[in-house]
């Protein structure tokens, strides 16, 4: 079994996240061991932002799912754990918004059928 000090495949760990990128997110832990949730390991749905799971400077529980002895760096995954499942950050959607809406045009299109709808509630 593959092992980089304390740390094993399969193990329940505690870390920062300490960056975001595109492709996932890193994570640090106090010894100065890091790892990488690659962005598949995020969701078993499909992660169309990273930024609605993680941030830069929350602490998460991962499982570590591989390690990369050579680089001193773990994969780890969220979506391993069920208690992650519960704490991923929900996408807001007002009623009547399209759902690939963007920008403040929807949102100046759709602000007085919201109001309206106020004055009637």
């Amino acid at each position: 079994m593959s092992s980089i000090g304390n740390y094993k495949v399969g193990m329940t760990v505690y870390g920062q996240i300490s960056g975001i990128k595109p492709y996932g997110a890193f994570v640090r832990f106090d010894d100065g061991v890091s790892g990488l949730i690659h962005i598949s390991e995020l969701s078993n749905g499909f992660v169309r932002n990273i930024d609605h799971f993680v941030t830069v400077g929350e602490y998460v529980m991962v499982k570590v799912i591989d390690i990369d002895k050579e680089n001193r760096q773990l994969r780890l995954s969220l979506k391993a754990l069920p208690q992650n499942r519960k704490r991923f950050k929900k996408r807001v959607r007002f009623e009547g918004m399209p759902e690939d809406a963007i920008g403040f045009k929807t949102i100046e299109k759709m602000m007085p059928e919201w109001l309206k709808g106020e004055k009637n509630d």
